[in-house]
Parts: C-alpha cells; structure tokens; sequence
C-alpha cells in the first residue's frame, strides 16, 4: 500500500511540485493559508517563494524588470515584460484604455531591448533575446498586472532566465524604489467571516522582492539544470521548432505512432518524415497546420476573443456557464461585452434563445450575437453544456462557437465536431508534471467560417511561445493518454466513495458532510455523455459542496495530499476555489451554485488504496467537525 503523505511536509509557501524551478503551483495547505494570501497576511506572503504565474510573477521575471526598470525607467516607473511589440502596443492600449475609463489619464512608454551573447565578458553561441518592456507610472501598475493576468501573454520564467542569462554577472539588480508596492489595492473587508485590514504585499511586477526564499527551495544553478534536465527529460533548446511541430501534431491528433518504442534512438513526433495520418478528432480534415500555439491556456483564449472581434462584425458574445474567472473578464474588458449565463443549465438555454431572437428581431442584418464561449465540462462545477443544440443555434443565428476542452480533454470527449475554435490550457493535464505552460487553439476545417478565420490567423498570428517552454511540454506530453486513463480511473473510485456519503447520493448517515459531487457522471451526464468517447472517461476533477462551513474546512485542513492552485495535475491538488478565484465576490459567485465552502479536487496517478484513504481522512474529519 502506498504511504499517504503527511500534510505536515506541505511548507507553506513552498513550490508544487517541490525543488522545481518553474512550478506552477505554491503550497497553501491550510484554509486559513488560502484566507491569509486573499488578505495579503504577511506570514503568508512572505513565505511564497512562487505561485500560480499568471497571478504571481515569478522571481526571476522581478529580477529582469528591476534591470530593466534601472535602464530604462524615470521616476518611479514601473514595468511589464512583453516577448513581442504587438503583445506591448496592446498592454499599452489596455492600460490608457482602463486609465481613462476610471478617468485618471496616464501615459505609458514602450521600450525595444536587444539582449545580445557579446553584452557577456566571454564570447557565446546564444542566440539573443528581444524584450519588449512595457513602462508606467506605479499607481497603474494594478492595470498592468490586470493585462498580466487577464491575458497570459507576459513573458515566462524560462525566457527570464535566459535573458538574465545574456546579461554579465555584475549587473545590478538592486530595486528602483527603496520599498515595495502592493500588487493589490488594500484589502477591503467585505466578507463577514474574514475580516482583516492587511495590505497586500505579494510581488508585483519589477517590483521589489517583499519575501525571503525559503532554504527548502532555493537550488544552485548547478542542481537546478540537474533537476531541469533530469526530471524534465529536456531536449537541446535548438529543437524548439521540433518540439512545436510535435505538439501541433499530437493536438490534431494525425500522429500514426507516438512512443519511445516506435523510435529507438528518440522521440520522432516532430521529425519532418514521421508518419502521420487522418485525425481522430472526429472532423475531417483536421492537420497540424489547424492547430496554433500560445504561451498559456488563457492568452489561447484571449487569441480566440480576438480572432472572433478582427473577423467578424461587431458584437457581444455570450459566456455560457459559470467559467474560470479570467475568461469571463477577457468578454467584459475586450469589445463590445458579453451576456453571461452564468447556470449553463437549461434554464440559460432559453435565455440564450430569447436574446438571440430578440436581438434578430430587432435588427435582421446586423449579428444577434458574435460568439458563445463555453467550457466543456465547466470549472469549478462541471457543468456540460447541451453542445447540439449550442452547434443548432449557432448555425441559425450564425455566430461562432468556441469550446474549452481543458477540463475533459479530447482523450475523454469529442467536442471538435460542435465547435468552430476548441482552446485548451496545455499546462494541465496535458502537461501533468506542473513545470510548464502553454495553451492551444483549434480550428475546425468544417466549420461555416473556417476560411475567414483561417485567413485572418494567418496574416495576425505571430509564435511567442518560448522554445523552452514547448520542449518541456513537448516532452510531459508523450504518455499523457496513459496518465489520464490512470487519472480516469482513479477519479471514478473516490467521487463513488464520496457520493453514496453525499446528501445529493442520498446517504443514510444522520449528520452527512458533503452535499453535492460535482463530477460529469452525477452533474448534466446527458450532456457530456453525447460527447464522450466510448473509450473516454469522465476526467480527473471534480468539487464538493459541504453541509456547513466547518466541515469544508475541516476536510480540507485534513486531507493529505498537496493544496495549491491549478489543475490537471500528476498528482492528487486541492484548493478551496471560490476562496482564491472569487474572495472579493462571494455573494456573487454563490448566486450561480459556486459556494463559499467549496472544495476543487484534482485527481492524481497515486496508487488507489492510499489515494482513497487519505480521502476518507478527511472525510471523517468533515463529518466531525459538522
């Protein structure tokens, strides 16, 4: 039987996974750990030494900006790190745009920075590094880091560290100011039960670092290539272009062989002469050549928004259930806006319905609406929508449809078939290993709109997707079918063990702790079932709904396995979802089912005996507790 680990050897503030140099998930093991970062609790955020990278910049990127900041900055300005011109004019446009909504005007300058091998004291065969820096008054860096997060499309850790590695060892890194600034306005108490007045001090970008590293994690260079190298079984970082091709091809699914044993001397996937075939994503047709790589899931998502807003006439799209925050935020902040249904139920169908006729009623030549975007099934409460009849409304009104398969991905169900744009963060379970993002967009060459949306990705797509960054997750992905067949399965035991002690599962047990599973097989199972492969599974995450605020607390602070934000992982993560995703807004988020208590769960590959166990820890403490 295996161990269940202890959560005593969470550190709080420690990378997950530990000892890795660009993990994407921070340690938080505990509710009131999760509360505290919310709050900006100072024996919080002075223990991370990383976290989620949209929402936390990594140290190596505030290393960069401060040299870039002591360069090129005047005053008390502030910078973000851009990998493309067109990335930095659009940060640019964001920051005057939202300045001048809240009508304080402000002013932002771009600066090109060519990093070159011959700036070191010893002659190189590096290629350079372009920067585009992105420079602003402080007082708007929290319309910086809304572009930073909202978007995804800064630069990564990996591309800092290369950077940093072009510069000479003397330069200084010292910070323009001689304190800190909050990343987050003070925080407001407008959550009864947390009360606090703190100001948050989590790093900002370019600023100065607020925490000291933890020792557990602070590595040589020596033994961080060793553990880059070792455990994620890199490549030269001259097979970038390699590394992408592969991707492309294992996304489009046209791959005829893609093991180790089908090519003894190494991986061939992304060999010009590797064999390849037709697609089994369900659409005729589909090729690599379909299918466009981004730096994150959500600038794939950000991509899509923009796709539909340059090749299409103008007009709101819908956000169809209740999805991770940032997408909601990309509809609100870019264009015209959205209508959210945020139910994603039937209730919302004829909603939808209703606005489309409406809005065509109206005024027949103009687009009732531009798109709908939906996740398949839905984060955090897995929620599938009806996508027949999703596809059915958009070929009559003729608007688009975009589909993220993140959550049940295309081992698990064919969604392509409905959609005209399938998106997927990469950094989940595609991934696995928790070391590297990266996102994906699909178009579907059957779709009405195809050619436009083809021609327009064409002439406005541009690769920022670091080389690094895509041989990491090149290489986490070969057996990702394996992993999320394990994951399938595993998922499968715990949510049956959690649901018939469930009140939804309608337990005998006089004072029950769980109040719904929320997991494809007991929530709208009509809906995923039509796309679900035979050979598919219903994917490896699920959340839990309690029967009071101590058992959701209780569970969590007891389980034994990682906590921390993210998904998708090759190991067993929990976070307390609506506590990180939506603290400021709770009221709000339980209007559309997503509690307060409400506990995400990410299944691993951990051996099946243990992983139950460790849940029926909780579980017996949640009951407790009552």
């Amino acid at each position: 039987m295996t161990a269940v680990l202890s959560t005593s050897n969470h550190t709080l503030g420690s990378a997950v996974p530990a000892f890795t140099q660009h993990a994407i998930s921070v340690s938080l093991p505990t509710w009131a750990d999760n509360v505290g970062y919310e709050e900006g609790d100072k024996r919080v955020i002075d223990a991370m030494v990383t976290g989620y990278p949209r929402f936390f910049i990594h140290l190596s990127i505030q290393k960069l900006a401060r040299v870039c900041e002591q360069r090129f900055g005047v005053n008390d300005e502030r910078c973000l790190l851009c990998p493309s011109k067109k990335i930095a004019d659009r940060c640019r446009a964001f920051i005057l745009d939202r300045a001048s909504l809240a009508g304080t005007p402000t002013h932002v300058r771009l600066v090109q920075y060519l990093i070159c091998p011959e700036d070191t004291p010893l002659p190189s065969s590096q290629p350079s590094a372009e920067l585009h820096i992105v420079l602003f008054p402080s007082e708007v860096s929290p319309l910086a880091k809304q572009f930073w997060q909202h978007t995804g499309l800064g630069i990564s850790s990996r591309l800092a560290d290369y950077c940093l590695s072009l510069l000479p060892a003397d330069t200084p890194t010292s910070p323009v100011l001689s304190s800190p600034t909050s990343s987050r306005a003070p925080f407001k108490a407008l959550n009864k039960h947390y009360s606090v007045k703190r100001t948050m001090q989590s790093p900002l970008l370019g600023s100065a670092l607020s925490s000291t590293p933890n020792p557990q994690d602070v590595l040589s260079k020596d033994q961080s290539t060793y553990l880059e190298e070792r455990y994620g079984r890199n490549l030269p970082v001259t097979a970038g272009s390699y590394a992408k091709r592969a991707l492309r091809r294992r996304i489009s699914d046209v791959l005829v062989r893609d093991s180790l044993e089908d090519c003894p001397q190494g991986p061939c996937a992304g060999a010009q002469d590797v064999e390849v075939g037709p697609s089994r994503r369900g659409v005729k047709n589909v090729t690599e050549d379909d299918v466009y790589l981004f730096s994150t899931g959500m600038s794939a998502i950000w991509s899509a928004h923009q796709l539909i807003l340059g090749a299409r006439p103008p007009a709101k799209s819908v956000c169809y259930g209740f999805p991770y925050t940032d997408t909601l935020k990309i509809l609100q902040k870019w264009g015209p806006g959205c209508h959210f249904l945020g139910h994603g139920l039937d209730s919302d169908m004829a909603t939808l319905e209703a606005i489309l006729e409406q809005e065509f009623t109206a005024n027949p030549s103009v687009l009732p609406i531009a798109a709908v975007f939906t996740e398949f099934p839905s984060n955090p409460l897995l929620r599938s929508a009806n996508l027949p009849l999703l596809r059915a409304l958009a070929d009559k009104y003729d608007f688009l449809l975009i589909i993220d398969e993140t959550i049940g991905n295309f081992v698990n169900v064919d969604v392509l078939q409905h959609a005209d744009i399938v998106v997927s963060s990469l950094s989940k379970i595609f991934s696995g290993d928790a070391n590297a993002m990266g996102g994906s967009l699909i178009l579907n060459p059957q779709g009405r709109h195809y050619a436009t949306l083809k021609t327009y990705m064409s002439s406005t797509y541009e690769d920022t997707y670091f080389d690094e960054d895509a041989i990491f997750m090149e290489r986490n992905s070969r057996d990702f079918t394996r992993r999320i067949r394990i994951i399938d399965e595993n998922t499968l035991a715990v949510c049956d063990l959690l649901r018939l002690r469930s009140v939804a599962g309608g337990t005998s047990l006089p004072f029950p702790a769980i109040k719904e599973v929320f997991y494809p097989k007991y929530i709208t199972p009509e809906n995923y079932l039509t796309c679900k492969l035979p050979e598919g599974g219903y994917g490896g995450l699920f959340s839990l709904t309690f029967t009071s605020n101590a058992a959701s607390r209780a569970f969590f602070d007891n389980i034994p396995f990682q906590k921390g934000p993210s998904l998708g992982t090759n190991f067993t993560l929990l976070c307390p979802y609506t506590i990180l995703a939506h603290y400021a807004e709770l009221e709000w988020a339980a209007e559309y089912g997503v509690e307060e208590g409400l506990v995400r769960i990410s299944v691993g590959m951990e051996e099946r005996e243990g992983l139950l166990e460790g849940f029926k820890v909780a579980l017996r403490a949640a009951e407790a507790a009552r």
